[in-house]
């Protein structure tokens, strides 16, 4: 056997003897598992199914459907039952008029949008990298930089919400052809109505909707509907909170048309504009083995048990926070409104949000530093960390494991401090493995998805 599978089954272990805190990363089930590692992976499906036309959700209609597909190779009759599934499914999930299921990433799925929109050199609106924004929102060293205008509005930093003033008065002196809400690191509710009122008074304006962080949130309807407010596209991977395979997701209001067929450039044909961004515009062959994954995480996420799970991840994650300030960490914005924090380290304990990363690590927690809003220090030694809980709510943790979590991320850095104030490392090495055989201990009480 390859050694391949050795490296998998080390890892295997490793994220069932440990803690993952990383608010982008998750645990998906033994169906999501299967249907990626099914003989979809072989089938090349450029193009679409035939999917005009077909409004509705019930998929016994949507399995007998005999419309012909717009495919430009044979065989498939099965990946399109699957793909037609799939944008259902995320269709009834976020109340959309369209889902394009096959970007292969969150980034892809920006991109597209951005292709499909606009011409070189126009002006999107977007949050700041540093001040918890995502790379594909304008960062110089990004592709979409080079091509478009990205002007970025902040945060406030008394709050850690949305500086809505900033926002308002860039908009209407840059005139953005899209205004964009999305976020990698921010703990608060967008007030998605105010900006849709502001994106309304700007000509030819496109409202669009990063929510990669918290789909799985919206779909769960503990947070709110950037579709409802008016917003005219909604990108998202579908990992995350969604608790899916790794890909992305794009969904749409507007009128669904023949994506052979240019549509005029309004912002009612958007639907259409964007399955034509997606192939030939941006994308080549859509990966079907991912796609039917995509669907089935949809059909987990629409059933009950799915609205209780991220309520826990917003509860889970307000516990932790107020457990994490009593212990001295200061939390960006107070503490969360979603499913993450940002905690100021450096404010805390004069450490850089690495060397809490990498000693946290040796005891089985795991999250990343990250930087905070007009961090001085350099971004790969940054003032911060970011975690969250949507992996440890998956295995069915609560509040007596948060408070848990909270102590032994006390205990370290209690160590880090110790460290830098000229202990020996060898000093703590004893009381780094008590903890890491804590950690463990509870781990292998919850045990992973793939395990059940």
């Amino acid at each position: 056997m390859d050694v391949i599978f050795d490296i998998i089954a080390t890892e295997e272990k490793r994220q069932r003897e440990g803690l993952e805190l990383i608010p982008s990363e998750n645990y998906v089930s033994r169906d999501v598992l299967a249907a990626m590692g099914s003989v979809l992976t072989n089938k090349y499906s450029e193009g679409y199914p035939d999917f005009d036309g077909l409004t509705t959700d019930d998929e016994a209609t949507i399995l007998a459907s005999k419309k012909p597909d717009r495919r430009y190779y044979g065989g498939q009759q099965n990946t399109d039952k699957v793909e037609r599934l799939a944008i259902a499914r995320a269709c009834k999930l976020f109340r959309a008029d369209h889902a394009n299921v096959q970007p292969h990433s969150g980034a892809q799925a920006n991109n597209a949008v951005y292709n499909a929109w606009l011409e070189p050199g126009d002006t999107v609106l977007g949050m700041n990298l540093g001040h918890g924004g995502h790379l594909t929102h304008g960062s110089p060293v990004t592709q979409s930089a080079k091509i478009y205008n990205f002007i970025n509005y902040g945060t406030v930093a008394e709050t850690g919400d949305i500086d809505y003033d900033e926002l308002e008065r860039l908009a209407h002196e840059k005139q953005p052809k899209i205004i964009l809400v999305g976020y990698s690191a921010f703990m608060k509710v967008p007030d998605f109505e105010r900006v849709a009122k502001i994106g309304r008074e700007i000509p030819g304006c496109l409202l669009m909707a990063d929510m990669a962080h918290v789909a799985g949130l919206i779909a769960g309807g503990v947070h709110p509907n950037p579709l409802d407010f008016g917003f005219h596209v909604m990108t998202t991977t579908t990992h995350k909170t969604l608790r899916g395979p790794r890909g992305g997701l794009i969904l749409t209001r507007g009128v669904v048309g023949n994506p052979l067929k240019r549509p005029e450039h309004t912002l009612e044909n958007i639907p259409t504009l964007i399955d034509r961004s997606v192939f030939p515009g941006t994308q080549g062959g859509p990966l079907m083995h991912v796609i039917a994954a995509k669907a089935v995480a949809f059909g987990e996420a629409l059933a009950p048990e799915f609205q209780t799970y991220a309520a826990k991840i917003v509860e889970n994650a307000k516990t932790l926070a107020a457990a994490l300030m009593e212990r001295g960490f200061y939390c960006i914005g107070g503490g969360t409104e979603n499913h993450l924090m940002l905690v100021d380290v450096y404010k805390s304990f004069g450490l850089d949000g690495k060397v809490v990363e990498r000693t946290l690590d040796e005891i089985g927690l795991t999250l990343n530093a990250n930087a905070i809003p007009n961090d001085t220090l350099p971004p790969f030694k940054p003032s911060g960390i970011r975690l969250g809980t949507p992996a440890i709510t998956t295995r069915g943790m609560g509040e007596a494991e948060m408070l848990r979590i909270a102590d032994w991320m006390k205990q370290v850095v209690d160590i880090c401090v110790r460290r830098r104030d000229g202990e020996d490392i060898e000093i703590a090495k004893p009381e780094l493995a008590r903890l890491r055989e804590e950690v463990r201990e509870m781990a292998l009480q919850f045990p992973l998805p793939s395990d059940k």
